[in-house]
């Protein structure tokens, strides 16, 4: 159980690492410059790495609900850890 929480986390983020160390051309045609790329890793690492996936062709059709698929995985991963936080809450 442990070990799912951990790919969970980490996985967006490592897969993004082997794409910015082993496919450059991608990565770059993805993103301009270097902010969005960490902003992206910080906050929403499953649609960051959707869209290192799907923009290199060009957004379109089948490309936006992907990407808006992880956003509501980016979305309720954050949901989850609130809700699972909840007693830790004082009133």
């Amino acid at each position: 159980m442990c070990l799912f929480f951990i790919l969970l986390i980490f996985g967006p983020r490592v897969a993004m690492f082997f794409f910015w160390l082993f496919d450059t051309t991608r990565f770059n045609a993805a993103f301009d410059n270097i902010i969005w790329p960490l902003l992206g890793i910080i906050f929403v690492p499953w649609t960051t790495l959707m869209y290192i996936i799907v923009s290199p062709g060009g957004l379109s059709g089948w490309d936006w609900f992907w990407l808006g698929l992880m956003l509501l995985a980016d979305i309720a991963s954050y949901g989850s850890s609130a809700y699972g936080n909840r007693s830790m809450i004082k009133v």
